[in-house]
């Protein structure tokens, strides 16, 4: 049998396309240049036209077909030279992108003649600034002179039959891949100018861009995978099909109030493109942003989940692993900037919600640390003693939603936060006169001093033993504030602190138990129940903590890194507290000696012992007790004068002074802050029409989050239905909230699908009992029917 013959293909010819991204490419014709966008050209123009080439890179970028990167890379340039061809556009048009009259930039400004001077000179070991001084130039004309910059031109990716070992090499050198990407543990993100670094985009300043995909099948995107491969991809773009009955639709109700906190856009400001990758910024934040809602408290609980359901409320094939996302995280941390995230976050909460402002609540929560770390100990209120543990401080708002999440320094008493947090504070709410609510941890007058020629007001509880108040003095109040009816026994007195230099405002609440509680403010023009009414509501902030911890896993511990701690940082003195302690049981032990050696004084009969002498004798075994009480006691106190009050941390350990690391854990924070903003949004869009809102109001949106609905496509609107919920009532106030929502006109994320929310009508059921008034009104209308 004779062998198959080869068959002879023509090899294919050599590409002449370049591609730009999954939009743009650029054709090559002998002399001729076209770009072409979304298969149309665009612009033409001769390989030698310098200016048309430059206008081509601006319109790109311009027009938003492509970014800084992508067009430098397809033009052999570099991201410096198209910023420079936008600004030359900007400011001159079509004329200002030729070449200015004079000496080109670059070209060398020492005449030929003289570079073996330059070359004579440079071997004798001069630098370059002694022989720009002997020739009388520039420092620079020298290093270019002797040191020219070769421009590195970037390799360009071209259509073409590649296979095999080439192919693969290609990729790896031409190609910049996302895994290589990912490796990068210090990126630098994108500048920030000093004036828009305290500035915030609203929402018309900065609208989500909508990028290019190049599947069609919603639950196949092998395309865009591999163009996140190849470097092509910063972010997939939202890809939705219909489906039916599909668990957690519900939770696409909160993508309104997630797109109107500004998170996505101004996360983008900050921290540009994450890229390339399949799962970039949009996609990430969104995955976490949902996971919070649905109460997947830990990434490592996506494992439990549908990785296809949870995809498709993203419009993706499948959601992340959580690999992936524990990636994404740290690559965000790496650019350390949740402190600015969070502040920007919370002037457009203040725009928002300006109203709320008047009040804001300050308090730090403790997270307890259960790990092998050493680091500093706090006192864990809920658990009633000192352990390892960190804080946070955060702000809340007047409705006792969280406005700000300040990571300072480590456990510092809220006296010695107080002064960056009214920092960070003042950013945000702006030259406004705001009062602060706090608790007694916070009390010290010399700060309320500062604070109140800060421009702050202050309330806060008294700290301390004050006078006791007769009863008859106090006057019971009562009114109606924030829709509710309260009622308080008050007393109202002016008081002086350090010294007379400041005076405030006493006002003293009498319990039903006869305990008084006294609360201590500057402000006068208020009455005495609602300031009393406004420090009690402190209990908002306490609530919002036990929410996030049990709802949000506030407290868990997100990764396993640590950071320096400051060694000189000082903490008190330990063993001095260790000597107070004895202090304390010695003097108790003196006290008791003393009553006993008291009594038997007053108890002494002056006929047998008349003399002290004689009763000194006959108590000499207790006399001598207590000599030695008193000594002990001098004993310690002078031990405890040697010791100093405070001291570094580092003279208390031998190991390395160290605590846990504090960007990822501040991310995700802010992460869950504005989840629970969403909801509380949501909440309050709900309270008109659902009578018990303040009790079931979050239950109810717990409910819907889960809840199941369809997802249709139509044009250019994404519907979602959802199915009816557990009862009637509950229907009809998910149907007026979709109503609401259904209003905002809000796009998804990354597309041009406007959102459209329903709720689908509930089946009819059997009756409740036969004897109801229902069947007997339905009684007629179900006999006349054939």
């Amino acid at each position: 049998m004779s062998a198959q013959l080869a068959l002879a293909l023509p090899c294919a010819a050599a590409s002449n396309t370049v591609v730009i991204n999954a939009r743009c490419s650029l054709r090559v014709e002998e002399d001729q240049r076209v770009i072409v966008v979304a298969g149309l050209p665009v612009h033409h123009y001769h390989a030698e036209d310098a200016v048309a080439e430059a206008y081509a890179m601006v319109f790109l970028v311009e027009a938003g077909f492509a970014q800084q990167t992508e067009v430098a890379r397809a033009f052999a340039r570099s991201e410096r030279t198209v910023r420079r061809y936008q600004q030359r556009y900007a400011q001159g048009g079509m004329a200002a992108l030729g070449r200015g009259a004079g000496w080109r930039r670059g070209r060398r400004r020492i005449r030929g003649k003289r570079l073996r001077s330059i070359e004579a000179l440079k071997s004798q070991g001069l630098s370059n600034r002694a022989i720009a001084q002997r020739l009388g130039v520039s420092e620079r004309a020298i290093r270019k002179l002797v040191e020219p910059s070769k421009s590195v031109e970037a390799e360009q990716l071209e259509l073409g039959a590649i296979t095999g070992a080439a192919a693969s090499e290609l990729l790896q050198i031409a190609v910049p891949s996302a895994r290589s990407t990912h490796k990068d543990t210090n990126p630098q993100g994108p500048p920030l100018a000093n004036d828009q670094a305290g500035e915030v985009d609203h929402a018309g300043a900065g609208e989500e861009p909508v990028p290019m995909s190049l599947d069609r099948d919603a639950s196949d995107r092998s395309l865009d995978r591999q163009l996140a491969y190849l470097g092509l991809l910063d972010d997939a773009a939202p890809i939705f099909r219909d489906g039916w009955q599909l668990p957690g639709v519900g939770v696409l109700l909160a993508i309104p109030a997630l797109v109107e906190s500004g998170l996505l856009r101004i996360a983008r400001r900050l921290y540009g493109e994450i890229g390339p990758a399949f799962y970039g910024l949009r996609t990430s934040l969104l995955t976490l942003l949902l996971m919070a809602l649905l109460r997947i408290k830990r990434p490592e609980h996506l494992k439990e989940q549908d990785p296809a359901a949870f995809g498709r409320l993203l419009g993706l094939d499948r959601a992340p692993e959580v690999k992936t996302l524990r990636r994404k995280l740290t690559r965000l941390a790496a650019y350390e900037r949740a402190q600015q995230l969070g502040a920007q976050l919370a002037r457009v909460r203040v725009d928002q919600r300006g109203h709320l402002m008047g009040w804001l609540y300050v308090d730090g929560h403790v997270r307890a640390y259960h790990g092998e770390r050493n680091i500093s100990q706090a006192y864990v209120a809920r658990r009633h003693l000192a352990m390892p543990a960190t804080t946070d401080y955060w702000v809340n708002d007047r409705a006792g939603d969280p406005l700000l999440v300040i990571t300072g320094e480590v456990n510092a008493a809220l006296t010695k936060a107080f002064p960056h947090l009214l920092q960070e504070v003042r950013a945000v709410v702006g030259e406004r006169r705001v009062t602060i609510v706090f608790d007694r941890g916070g009390w010290s007058p010399k700060l309320f001093h500062s604070m109140i020629n800060d421009r702050f007001d202050i309330l806060t509880y008294r700290k301390g033993k004050a006078r006791r108040i007769h009863e008859r003095r106090f006057v019971r109040r009562r009114a109606k504030l924030d829709g509710h009816w309260v009622s308080y026994a008050l007393h109202d007195q002016p008081v002086r602190l350090l010294k007379g230099k400041l005076r405030l405002r006493q006002i003293t609440r009498l319990c039903d138990n006869g305990h008084q509680t006294q609360v201590i403010t500057n402000r006068s023009d208020l009455s005495d129940i609602e300031l009393a009414w406004r420090m009690f509501e402190r209990w908002r902030q306490e609530n919002f903590f036990k929410y996030m911890r049990e709802e949000f896993l506030l407290d868990a511990l997100v990764d396993y890194g640590i950071e320096p701690e400051d060694p000189t940082r000082t903490i008190p003195n330990p063993e001095r507290r260790a000597l107070e302690k004895q202090l304390r049981s010695a003097r108790t032990e003196l006290a008791s000696i003393e009553r006993e050696y008291g009594a038997a004084a007053a108890d002494n009969t002056e006929q047998r012992r008349p003399s002290m002498r004689g009763f000194k004798i006959a108590h000499g075994a207790l006399g001598k007790k207590l000599r030695a009480a008193r000594d002990r006691v001098a004993k310690l106190l002078k031990q405890r004068r040697e010791l100093p009050r405070r001291v570094e941390v580092r003279d208390l350990s031998e190991h390395a002074v160290v605590k846990l690391a504090t960007e990822r854990k501040h991310l995700t924070n802010i992460i869950k802050m504005v989840a629970y903003q969403a909801e509380s949004d949501l909440l309050a869009l709900l309270r008109p029409n659902f009578a018990r809102a303040e009790q079931e109001g979050r239950t109810l949106l717990h409910e819907l989050f889960a809840a199941a609905g369809d997802i249709r496509v139509c044009n250019t609107e994404l519907h979602i239905t959802l199915a009816p919920l557990s009862s009637p009532h509950r229907t009809r106030a998910a149907h007026a909230l979709c109503d609401i929502l259904d209003q905002t006109a809000i796009n998804f994320p990354g597309s041009h699908l406007r959102m459209r929310f329903a709720v689908r009508l509930p089946p009819r059921i059997g009756l409740p009992f036969p004897g109801s008034p229902a069947k007997r009104s339905a009684g007629p209308a179900l006999a006349s029917t054939p």
